[in-house]
């Protein structure tokens, strides 16, 4: 009787552990997806840091700078279609506060002092030319996109073959040095300093000072200077 009466307990009791089993088992695979799924996301987090790290300092900045211009030139376009002027319309929405603002960090700008050294001047064209230049943000995901990690340089990078400049960004170069070709034509340069001239000045001050007026009435004075050197005046 004893074996009669334990049978159902048992089959119960079996198939109890199996259910508690098959919990376990569905228990273990979803924290093993879970386990895939973190990974996979740290994987992503290192590899955008990672690039993040090969990013230049002020990339965030220009990233901004450019997607402002794209909205700016937006702006203009739908104006333009308008027939309204953008300035006038950008200035409307300006406030007393804010434009009081705009003009005090105009006036901490330091202006131009002009030629200090070489290197001065180098810098200041780099930083004319750069301001110049407006990337194609679409280009640039697209050759990021193509190029993978090679997209930043590194020390094994060459670059030569791995891109090409389009037509528009050599005719911008080419109209560029033109500008700059013009420029320097028009420069000064310095005279050369003649011995054997009469010297008829105190200091450099007073040589210049002459100069001007030989330019200005050099024309009206030459009869008067040529009796006074030949002794001949009244």
């Amino acid at each position: 009787m004893a074996s009669k009466g334990a049978g159902p307990s048992s089959k119960a009791g079996s198939s109890g552990s199996a259910a508690s089993k098959f919990a376990r088992m569905n228990r273990f695979r979803e924290l093993e997806m879970k386990m895939n799924e973190a990974r996979k996301m740290n994987h992503a987090e290192v590899v955008a840091e990672d690039e993040r790290k090969k990013r230049p300092q002020n990339f965030d900045a220009k990233r901004k700078r450019l997607e402002w211009e794209q909205e700016e030139d937006e702006k203009k376009k739908q104006c333009e279609a308008r027939g309204e002027t953008y300035d006038r319309v950008k200035l409307m929405n300006v406030g007393a506060d804010e434009a009081e603002r705009w003009e005090r960090k105009k006036k901490k700008k330091n202006p131009d002092v002009g030629f200090a050294d070489y290197e001065q001047a180098t810098f200041r064209q780099y930083s004319q030319l750069t301001k110049q230049i407006k990337p194609d943000v679409q280009e640039v995901s697209r050759q990021k996109e193509q190029l993978g990690e090679d997209f930043y340089a590194s020390a094994d990078t060459l670059g030569l073959h791995q891109r090409k400049d389009t037509d528009d960004a050599i005719d911008r170069m080419v109209g560029d040095l033109e500008k700059q070709i013009e420029k320097r034509a028009k420069y000064s340069r310095r005279r050369t300093f003649d011995e054997e001239a009469d010297v008829d000045y105190i200091n450099e001050r007073n040589a210049k000072f002459n100069q001007k007026l030989e330019r200005f009435y050099g024309k009206y004075t030459a009869e008067i200077k040529q009796n006074l050197e030949r002794g001949t005046a009244v």
